[in-house]
């Protein structure tokens, strides 16, 4: 039995992670960001290394550092009815109700759309979402294969397929990276990009992917928490430096794209208008499996993460049938009500990203601040009013605009940095301040956890 991993199963784990990680909306994002950062590209791209890649990193971290197995075991250092609340929130929104079942349709729609007509395209949709699940639930059965089929299967062949683009995107450039900057990029191209990096959510997968990570590692043969935590941050260190890179090498691929292509309003039209530019009417079928790949695997990693915590949180729930619940559930969603499913989805992820990044930051910080009770619970308590008001901000315009929606978010252009989707920072800076001097105060403050 092994009790420290060895570099080649660290980095399969790592392989594994950046696969879960790295869906088709990764793939999209620095393309988009690349054009529209122009010239200002390379300070765009610090920005979004610093959340987009930072902050998953954290996550992961976080569960590693505190011996956490679960996010409804790290959420119970706040107390146990908010675990709960918590937890299901974001394995419904990270999975069935949202994250999941727009893993199928957005890899058929870069994918498989453009060679159907459309009048075919709902009943391709259905036949195609159908196999996606399918092959989800056979790969995902088996937590303990995630690292074979995940890290040395899938993510490789994604890598060599985006590989070629790469590689020939940078024998071949469109142009130069001296391109006009547009939109916020002009004046704060740092900022901008560290706040398209937060908007990516990341942060949320980071505490699911976590879990598979945590097992991983486990059913190679580590059992000692120490030796658990710092083999999960060492496989996060190889994870987020692989997307690091490939966030870089996209940006800058969309940066030179605009020499030769009209700026786009996503970075989809704008990756398929760059694989037609390069390789014709192959660039289609090279896009198509790389699309499908990145989003099959990250579809596994989310339904394999639901089943194992569906399961610590309800013992008697077995995992088998909670993949097929998720996925058929997913299925269901994608080919029927996606659309207004995202409209009403979305303000519950803004809401709950807050209260994740407060939960990343003090489980990171337990070394320095100690593990009290009153430092979770204050500073979550600060946190909800300002994340309340996030969700409320997403909600769907028809919704948004009711009188009693517009009166409590006028409460939100008071708090500092709200204009950036940051105006839970202060409030919670505040509450972990109270927290730490409540629990020196307190001398009798227990220790956290679900006792």
């Amino acid at each position: 039995m092994n009790e420290k991993l060895t570099w080649r199963n660290l980095f399969f784990i790592g392989s594994m992670l950046f696969g879960l990680f790295f869906g088709a909306g990764n793939l999209i994002f620095p393309v988009f960001l690349g054009q529209q950062a122009g010239s200002n590209v390379f300070y765009a791209i610090i920005g979004l290394l610093i959340t987009g890649v930072g902050l998953p990193l954290l996550g992961v971290a976080s569960m590693g550092m505190t011996g956490s197995n679960s996010v409804f075991d790290l959420a119970g250092k706040v107390n146990r009815p908010y675990a709960y609340g918590f937890t299901i929130l974001l394995y419904l929104t990270m999975g069935p109700f949202f994250a999941i079942p727009r893993l199928a349709t957005i890899s058929f729609q870069l994918g498989i759309a453009p060679f159907v007509g459309r009048g075919s395209q709902k009943m391709v949709l259905l036949i195609f979402s159908a196999i996606f699940f399918i092959v989800t639930i056979l790969l995902a059965r088996k937590p303990s294969k995630l690292m074979t089929y995940v890290g040395k299967w899938l993510t490789p062949i994604f890598l060599v397929l985006l590989g070629i683009l790469v590689v020939t995107a940078f024998i071949k450039p469109m142009g130069s990276l001296n391109v006009a900057p547009h939109g916020q990029y002009v004046k704060s191209p740092v900022l901008t990009g560290f706040t398209e990096g937060y908007n990516t959510m990341d942060a949320l997968a980071s505490l699911a992917f976590g879990v598979v990570v945590i097992d991983t590692i486990k059913s190679l043969g580590v059992k000692h928490p120490g030796q658990i935590a710092k083999d999960t941050i060492r496989s996060g260190l190889i994870s987020v430096v692989l997307m690091g890179i490939i966030y870089a090498f996209l940006a800058l691929i969309g940066t030179m794209s605009v020499n030769k292509l009209p700026l786009a309003a996503n970075g989809g039209v704008t990756l398929a208008q760059v694989f037609n530019y390069y390789f014709g009417s192959f660039g289609s079928l090279l896009l198509a499996l790389i699309a499908i790949i990145a989003c099959l695997k990250t579809s596994i990693g989310l339904t394999s993460a639901f089943g194992e915590t569906a399961k610590e949180m309800f013992p008697k729930f077995n995992y088998q049938w909670v993949l097929i619940f998720a996925s058929g559930l997913s299925f269901l969603v994608a080919n029927i009500g996606l659309t207004r499913l995202i409209n009403y989805s979305t303000p519950v992820l803004m809401f709950l990203y807050p209260l994740a990044m407060v939960l990343i930051i003090i489980a990171v910080l337990e070394p320095l601040i100690g593990d009290s009770k009153w430092i979770y619970n204050i500073t979550t308590l600060f946190t909800v009013i300002p994340a309340l008001f996030a969700g409320l901000d997403a909600l769907p315009s028809a919704l948004k605009q009711t009188g009693f929606v517009q009166e409590i978010l006028s409460w939100n252009n008071y708090l500092p940095l709200a204009q950036l989707s940051l105006g839970w920072v202060v409030p919670a800076v505040v509450g972990l301040v109270i927290g730490l001097i409540v629990s020196k105060v307190n001398k009798s403050d227990i220790k956290t956890g679900l006792e």
